[in-house]
């Protein structure tokens, strides 16, 4: 997969590589040629600074003349006086013989040396130095001129790495923008002065992309809650013409056969509204959150479905635990609407999948500054392979008892993830059943007090 960072840094980095190494071998060779001009100076400077009287004395002894540091390396002296006899050598030095005046390359043996030339009205001057004294001198200088150079291509890397990903921040901006958004945020991308010229085509086509969706998601959910709707009330009509017909005789048929039609068109109806509860949740994506008593939702909810757990022989009940006082209306900030749809469908599936004489209840719990309930029955629970996916559309295990749609969980899924709360699911412990924790929802230190029934 290409990268733009790595082909950036990449191409950058080598092509300052390659740049550096131009520059260093050009002012590598320029620091030697001038380095060697320096020392043709050094020679022709120690040729002039010689002193007049320097000459040997007839047993061959001779003094050395004082030139400070321009003799410090490897330097031949030879001076002949006007009528050509060489009257001053240096001591433990090869003898040369006389070249013309000025700078020449002349070869010793193994060795070439660089000797400079210089005539004066009463003597001959003549110094000469190796050529590999001067080069190594003269490396030595030219690599001393690269140091800066060594610097800058460090701190020249370090600095595109920091421009490199500067300049491609707002990409990884862009990405986590994105990445964190929830599935059901469609909304456009906001441009702000920090967005590049650059990169302000790709937010204008992600936007537009957004907006499309949107609107093909806006208009799934339309066709279904209006599917739905148009579904429920010729349902409605055909259970009351069947009711009606049964009473009046004109359907005849044995009651079982009557009882199952009619056990198939509650069913469908069950299933039409959960499909429109599912669109209508599907549809409100943002939660408007309001203090609400979490206990009074239950209390109705518990009365909504009485006289069904009394159907059943199943006996439901609330309980509240870490109540504060004893009218605690456990205040919340939440939906009503949605908490209430919630706990419903929980209580719902609860009974339907709990058998007659069993046990249905709601607990509504306190910890801390967090409160939550819980919904527990008695039925068969779910195998544990199964949990995970309890919460899918439409999914009913293998084993499932009772009647039911299998969009109930998926209901309470979605009104969960819109309230930002936590939704478990697990069997009871020693004791058959299956129990749904709801947590996370935000505790109000003003309460909503809750009269105490007579």
């Amino acid at each position: 997969m290409t990268s733009i960072r790595r082909w950036l840094l990449g191409w950058l980095i080598f092509g300052m590589a390659a740049a550096s190494g131009v520059a260093g071998y050009g002012i590598f060779h320029t620091a030697r040629g001038e380095a060697s001009e320096l020392f043709d100076y050094e020679l022709r400077t120690v040729a002039l600074s010689l002193p007049s009287n320097l000459a040997g004395t007839e047993d061959g002894e001779h003094r050395n003349p004082d030139l400070g540091d321009l003799a410090d390396d490897r330097i031949v002296i030879e001076i002949w006086n006007v009528r050509g006899e060489l009257v001053y050598h240096s001591t433990a030095a090869p003898v040369f013989s006389r070249h013309d005046a000025g700078f020449s390359t002349v070869q010793r043996g193994e060795y070439h040396w660089r000797v400079f030339g210089l005539d004066q009205k009463d003597r001959y001057i003549q110094v000469a130095q190796p050529i590999s004294v001067r080069e190594d001198l003269a490396l030595h200088l030219a690599l001393h001129t690269l140091w800066p150079l060594g610097v800058l291509v460090p701190v020249t890397i370090v600095l595109v790495l920091l421009v490199v990903a500067r300049g491609l921040a707002p990409i990884g901006g862009l990405t986590r923008a994105l990445s964190t958004r929830s599935i059901d945020s469609l909304e456009p991308l906001r441009l702000d002065g920090t967005v590049p010229v650059e990169v302000m085509p790709l937010v204008k086509a992600l936007n537009d992309l957004l907006q499309r969706l949107r609107t093909a998601s806006q208009a799934q959910r339309t066709f279904i809650a209006d599917a739905a709707h148009e579904l429920r009330s010729p349902l409605a009509a055909l259970k009351l013409q069947l009711q009606a017909a049964s009473r009046d005789g004109s359907l005849k048929s044995e009651g079982p056969t009557l009882e199952r039609v009619e056990g198939r068109v509650n069913r469908i109806i069950h299933l039409v509204q959960q499909l429109l509860t599912l669109a209508r949740e599907d549809a409100h994506p943002v939660t408007s959150m309001v203090p609400m008593s979490l206990r009074r939702i239950g209390e109705q909810a518990v009365g909504d479905f009485s006289l069904l757990a009394e159907t059943r022989d199943i006996d439901l009940g609330l309980e509240c635990e870490g109540a504060r006082t004893a009218n605690d209306g456990y205040t919340v900030l939440a939906e009503p609407h949605g908490m209430s749809v919630l706990l419903g469908n929980l209580i719902s599936n609860a009974i339907r999948h709990t058998p007659r004489g069993g046990r249905v209840d709601v607990i509504l719990k306190r910890i801390d500054e967090r409160v939550g309930f819980d919904v527990a029955d008695t039925g068969s629970g779910i195998p544990e392979a199964e949990l995970e996916r309890v919460f899918d559309r439409f999914y009913r295990g293998e084993e499932a008892q009772g009647e039911g749609s299998g969009l109930g969980l998926a209901i309470v899924s979605r009104i969960a993830e819109r309230h930002q709360l936590r939704l478990s699911v697990r069997n009871n412990e020693g004791r058959p059943g299956l129990c749904v924790a709801v947590s996370g929802l935000k505790a109000l230190e003003v309460d909503v007090p809750v009269p105490v029934r007579s």
